[in-house]
């Protein structure tokens, strides 16, 4: 065989295994320039939700303000209240009632079409874990109703904040801790060796909201993306299809920590809350966008009153930034497209969860004398775990219509 004939040969080798990579891509969510693509290649403006407080709760979402606020706080406070089995028992409960499939029903039939889902490291630590199972679970769900799906590492090991977000150790130790970023590399390559194969999997959220805003906490910027790159390595070596969604320090504030993308598939996060709605907050996410020719979309806004989050999500479509609001539901709120009853005698309960936290000898005793009832107790506990059920919960009409102004917003439950 002649030389030229060789070399024909390889380049038509390599033009079709070139093109059956891409078509194998195309399959997958993906990204090219500046847009996010679906799996055949048409344009996919993410319009979401997040499903905060199911897998992470947070203690402003259960009213405990000043009270217990990280997911490891408000564990202890509620074995406090009815002992360690029956709290395991609750917590199995509450996670399968928290987000059912009527839910993800109801998400889309509002004309959503992703939610982002928080996640705790503590939960994905063997393949077989139950966080595996409710993910499962719920990536079915889904996929009958046609709903991506993006997986956000809220609460890394170690803690990527400091805050009580990441349930963590009061400081960023991701950043110093190589024994902790080893674990949080492994639990990504977990995770992305799961879910390799699955299209409904929109990305993988490496770290939400790493390094505050804080004085004396931007040592830890160089240290960000050296950290993405490392765990995005091992993602690859399992999982060559996915997206991968990296937050800026700040935040998710600040995409300044990042240079030229170091991956093709990238989707470039921020997040805001409070702030002005105007073409200036948006700047600085349009120009990074522009420079490196990348998707940036807002993974989390809300927590306002209709009329501020509808005039966002308006300047948003405006700009074609993509978005997802938090949260999807919440306890007595109207800053949610979903939100539940709190239980008969849930604010003797807060003000308890509150005295939890004088500390010392004297709010010890104080928090015994003001114990209530046990039957009270009791009661609210199993309450909370019906209340949070989609059929005993209520659509916010103003919130849902500010986010997606032609919902259905009451829609029939899926038979």
């Amino acid at each position: 065989m002649s030389s030229s004939v060789l070399r024909c040969l390889s380049l038509a080798l390599a033009l079709f295994a070139s093109a059956s990579t891409s078509a194998v891509h195309a399959q997958f969510v993906h990204t090219q320039g500046a847009e996010v693509l679906d799996g055949s290649n048409q344009p996919l403006h993410l319009k979401g939700t997040n499903l905060g407080n199911w897998l992470v709760p947070e203690g402003y979402m259960w009213h405990f303000d000043g009270g217990p606020a990280s997911p490891k706080e408000i564990h202890a406070f509620v074995t406090e209240l009815i002992g360690p089995t029956r709290a395991d028992a609750f917590w199995h409960t509450y996670r399968q009632n928290y987000i059912t499939q009527a839910d993800i029903h109801f998400i889309r039939a509002q004309g959503f079409n992703m939610v982002r889902v928080p996640i705790h490291w503590e939960l994905f630590q063997t393949d077989d874990a139950e966080g595996f199972q409710l993910l499962d679970r719920l990536l079915g769900w889904c996929r009958a109703e046609g709903l991506y799906v993006m997986i956000d590492l809220h609460a890394a090991e170690g803690g990527q904040t400091g805050y009580n977000i990441d349930d963590g150790h009061g400081y960023p130790w991701l950043f110093l801790d190589p024994g902790m970023q080893q674990k949080t590399i492994d639990l990504w390559a977990r995770i992305a060796k799961h879910y390799r194969n699955d299209r409904i999997v929109l990305g993988y959220d490496l770290l939400n909201e790493p390094i505050p805003n804080w004085q004396g906490y931007a040592r830890f910027h160089p240290m960000l993306e050296p950290l993405y790159k490392r765990i995005a390595t091992a993602i690859r070596k399992v999982d060559t299809h996915h997206t991968l969604v990296l937050g800026g320090a700040q935040w998710d504030n600040d995409l300044s920590v990042f240079g030229p993308p170091f991956d093709a598939n990238i989707i470039y996060q921020t997040h805001t809350y409070n702030v002005g709605v105007n073409q200036e907050k948006l700047a600085p996410w349009i120009a990074f966008r522009a420079k490196y020719n990348v998707p940036v979309w807002l993974g989390e806004s809300g927590e306002n009153p209709d009329e501020w989050v509808a005039r966002f999500r308006t300047l948003l479509d405006a700009n074609s930034i993509p978005w997802a609001f938090w949260p999807y539901k919440k306890m007595q709120a109207t800053s949610s497209p979903m939100t539940f009853a709190a239980p008969q005698g849930w604010d003797q309960i807060v003000a308890y969860a509150r005295l939890a936290h004088t500390g010392g000898d004297a709010g010890s005793k104080q928090r015994i004398t003001s114990r209530p009832p046990q039957q009270l107790i009791d009661a609210a506990m199993d309450e909370l775990l019906h209340n949070i059920q989609f059929p005993n919960s209520t659509p916010n009409e103003g919130y849902i219509h500010a986010l997606l102004p032609n919902a259905p917003v009451t829609v029939a439950p899926k038979n």
